[in-house]
C-alpha cells in the first residue's frame, strides 16, 4: 500500500526534511526510542509468553534485557503523567502537569536533545498543556486518550462518550480530515520513523517517544490481518492463558514460576469489577462474537509489532541504531472494561454494533471481561486495579554492547524511574527550578545500573492509588486494597507473585505498619 494512504500531509512533510547530505552527529550521547503501547496484557507478547506473531518486539528481547517486574500506574493517564515527570501522578487536582513539574521533553531538551512525540498524550489539548508547549520540538497524534483507527475525526459513540470528538494534531495545527486507508498505528509508525531519519541527520543525540494507541479499544483492524487469528481463541479464555502459562515456564521468565490466579468474579460494586465468563456455558452466538474480539485484538498487536519493525529499520538505515536505547513497555494491563457502568449503556452498546463485525471501522468493540483479564496470565485482575494484572508490564531494554542479550532481570523497577535513568544517558541532571518555577523533587531512581547487569538500590517503598484501589510494595511484601472489597490483603510476592494467599492475619503488625506508610505516601502526594 502507498505511503501517502498510510499517513497524513504532515507525516510527509516530515519525510521532506530528511538531507541525505546532512553530516551525522557526533556528539556521543546516545539516542532514546521510548516505545509506550496502550493497555497491552502482561502475556500478551511472544517473549512474555503470547501467541501473538510479535518477532519485532521478541527480537528486541533477544538483543536486550527484559524486566519482569517492572511496574507501572494502572491507567492509561497517570501512568502518562508518572513516565514523563518521573513523579508518583498527582490527582488531587488538575492539570496533571504542573508549573512545578518538568517533562522528559523539557528535560531532554534542556540536555540538548531533539525531542519528538508520535501517538497518544491524554495530558491536555489546549495550551499550556500540549506536547509542544511541554518540551516536544515534533508531535503528531492524537491529544486525547483514543480514537477510531481509520478515521480519527469520527466522534465517540453516544452510549460510549457522548458523541465525543478526539482532537487530533500535528504540532499546533488541528488535523480533522484523514486519507482513504488510512490507519493510527500506520500512521505513528511511520511518522516516527520519519522523525528518527530527520534527526539523525541533525548535529544533536534525539529523544523520541512513540505512544501508541494500540491494543486500546475501539477494536479496530484490517480483515486481512484479523484472518492471521481465525479460530486461534476458539478454546476459549482459560485456554489460552494455561498455554501461556507453560510457554512461560518453557521461556523461564521468572526465577520462580508464580502459579496462575483463579478466575475473577464480581466482588462489590465497583466500576470495574467483573466475573469472567463461563466459555462452555456461552451460547453459541456469543461465543463466535468472543473469539473475534479476540483475533481483532490480536491483529492490533501483530500490526502494531510490524510497525515497530519498521521504526527499527529507520534506526539502522540512519546508522544510528548501535547508539540508541529502545526501551519498550506497556501503560497498564489488560484492559476488560465494559460499557455497563450507567443504566441502558450495554444496551446502546449492543444496538451500536448489530450487524457490524468486529474489528470493522463502523463499530465500537472491547475485548472484555474474559481475554481482559486471560491478558494478564499469570495474575490477578486488569487495568485499573493495584493487583499485579492491573500494575505490572512487560518491560524490554535494548542498548547494544551495553545491555547483555537475550538476559532477564528480575529487579523491581517503576515509571517514575525513566526520569532520572534518561537523563544519567544524556549526563544532565534535574533541577531544582525550571521556567522560573520551583520543580518538585524526582521520586525515581537510575536504572542504569539493572542495564549494565548491576545490583541497584532498591525503592524503599512503592504506591499506587486509583478509583479507590491501594497497594503498596516493600522489598517483596505488598498490600493491597481493592475498590470492592475495601480491605487490606498481604501478599509476600517472591512466594506468591500471583496474589493467591493473602497472609494479613497472620503478620496484622506488618499490615498497620504498610498502611500507614502508604497513607503518608498518599498524603504527601496529594499536595
Amino acid at each position: 500500500m502507498n505511503i501517502s494512504r498510510l499517513i497524513s500531509t504532515a507525516v510527509l512533510t516530515v519525510l521532506c526534511f530528511v538531507s541525505p547530505a546532512a553530516e551525522l552527529s557526533a556528539d556521543h550521547r546516545p539516542n532514546v526510542l521510548l516505545i509506550l503501547c496502550d493497555d497491552l496484557g502482561y502475556s500478551d507478547i511472544g517473549c512474555f509468553g503470547g501467541e501473538i506473531q510479535t518477532p519485532n518486539i521478541d527480537r528486541l528481547a533477544a538483543d536486550g534485557l527484559r524486566f519482569t517486574q517492572f511496574y507501572n500506574c494502572a491507567v492509561c493517564v497517570t501512568t502518562r503523567s508518572a513516565l514523563l515527570t518521573g513523579l508518583y501522578p498527582r490527582q488531587a487536582k488538575k492539570p496533571r502537569l504542573r508549573t512545578n513539574m518538568i517533562t522528559l521533553g523539557e528535560a531532554m531538551r534542556r540536555a540538548g536533545y531533539a525531542t519528538s512525540l508520535t501517538g497518544k498524550w491524554h495530558l491536555g489539548s489546549e495550551p499550556p498543556l500540549r506536547p509542544i508547549d511541554r518540551g516536544f520540538d515534533e508531535y503528531y497524534g492524537v491529544l486525547d486518550g483514543c480514537c477510531n483507527f481509520f478515521n480519527p475525526a469520527t466522534p465517540d459513540p453516544v452510549f460510549y462518550n457522548g458523541g465525543r470528538h478526539r482532537p487530533f494534531a500535528h504540532n499546533d495545527e488541528r488535523i480533522t480530515k484523514f486519507p482513504e486507508g488510512y490507519y493510527t498505528t500506520d500512521a505513528f509508525s511511520e511518522h516516527a520513523a520519519a522523525t528518527i531519519k530527520r534527526f539523525a541527520q541533525g548535529d544533536k543525540p534525539f529523544f523520541t517517544h512513540l505512544c501508541y494507541t494500540a491494543p486500546h479499544f475501539p477494536l479496530h483492524a484490517f480483515e486481512e490481518d484479523i484472518a492471521r487469528y481465525r479460530g486461534k481463541y476458539s478454546d476459549g479464555y482459560l485456554a489460552m492463558r494455561e498455554q501461556r502459562h507453560k510457554r512461560q515456564a518453557e521461556l523461564g521468565l521468572f526465577a520462580s514460576l508464580p502459579g496462575l490466579s483463579s478466575e475473577e468474579d464480581k466482588k462489590g460494586d465497583y466500576r470495574y469489577d467483573y466475573d469472567v465468563p463461563d466459555w462452555e456455558q456461552l451460547p453459541d452466538a456469543d461465543r463466535e462474537r468472543e473469539e473475534a474480539r479476540m483475533e481483532t485484538y490480536a491483529a492490533m498487536v501483530d500490526r502494531m509489532d510490524r510497525g515497530i519493525g519498521r521504526v527499527l529499520a529507520s534506526l539502522d538505515e540512519a546508522g544510528v541504531a548501535d547508539n540508541t536505547v529502545v526501551i519498550f513497555l506497556s501503560d497498564n494491563g489488560g484492559c476488560a472494561s465494559w460499557p455497563n457502568g450507567r443504566p441502558g449503556q450495554e444496551e446502546g452498546f449492543f444496538k451500536y454494533n448489530k450487524d457490524i463485525p468486529v474489528g470493522d471501522g463502523r463499530g465500537y468493540e472491547f475485548v472484555g471481561k474474559g481475554w481482559g483479564w486471560a491478558q494478564n496470565a499469570p495474575f490477578r485482575q486488569f487495568k485499573t486495579w493495584c493487583y499485579e494484572g492491573g500494575i505490572a508490564t512487560p518491560m524490554i531494554v535494548r542498548w547494544p554492547g551495553k545491555v547483555a542479550r537475550d538476559s532477564i532481570t528480575h529487579q523491581v523497577g517503576h515509571i517514575i524511574d525513566f526520569m532520572p535513568t534518561l537523563l544519567e544517558l544524556a549526563e544532565s541532571n534535574y533541577p531544582t527550578e525550571f521556567n522560573g518555577n520551583k520543580i518538585l523533587p524526582v521520586e525515581g531512581k537510575s536504572l542504569l545500573p539493572v542495564f549494565r547487569g548491576q545490583k541497584r538500590d532498591e525503592h524503599e517503598s512503592l504506591s499506587w492509588e486509583l478509583f479507590g484501589n491501594r497497594a503498596i510494595r516493600q522489598g517483596d511484601w505488598k498490600l493491597v486494597w481493592g475498590a470492592s472489597e475495601r480491605t487490606w490483603e498481604l501478599y509476600d510476592l517472591k512466594a506468591d507473585r500471583s496474589e493467591t494467599n493473602n497472609l494479613a492475619t497472620k503478620y496484622p503488625e506488618r499490615v498497620t505498619t504498610m498502611a500507614r506508610d502508604w497513607e503518608a505516601w498518599q498524603e504527601r502526594t496529594e499536595n
